[in-house]
């Protein structure tokens, strides 16, 4: 069983054969699919599952807070399961490939006070870009 379905078992989250289906779609390791790609992989494991069903899913599980939305070439959103360990995203600017990293630091004080402009920052989003191995 995924990381992810104990979450949503564990919220005592009503868990239909459709819900059960994306969230195990969802489940691994540098998962950053977008809905199409979920709707996709949820075909093959249960052929009658309709598109606005995995976007509907996926809209709750980001309303849970079980997963979140990620945009990382200004387009497709992305979603992404690993909702509950801070984390940053490396991006290949070639061929698009998403990987979580965990950069030490704190990314908020890297911004100096002069350049807060009198804002209380609360969070800090930083995505890494470059080549993957095969596209380099």
């Amino acid at each position: 069983m995924s990381d992810l379905v104990e979450r949503l078992r564990g919220r005592g989250w009503r868990m239909t054969s459709q819900r059960r289906v994306v969230a195990q779609v969802l489940d691994g390791d540098h998962v950053h699919l977008t809905a199409d790609e979920v709707h996709a992989r949820a075909i093959e494991r249960l052929p009658e599952i309709s598109r606005a069903t995995v976007y509907n899913t996926l809209g709750e599980l980001v309303s849970l807070g079980e997963v979140t939305e990620v945009t990382t070439d200004g387009r497709a959103k992305r979603y992404d399961p690993n909702a509950h360990h801070p984390h940053q995203h490396l991006v290949c600017a070639g061929c698009g490939t998403v990987r979580d990293v965990h950069p030490t630091g704190d990314p908020l004080a890297a911004l100096p006070a002069g350049e807060r402009f009198g804002f209380t920052v609360s969070s800090a989003e930083v995505t890494y870009r470059g080549l993957c191995p095969d596209c380099a």
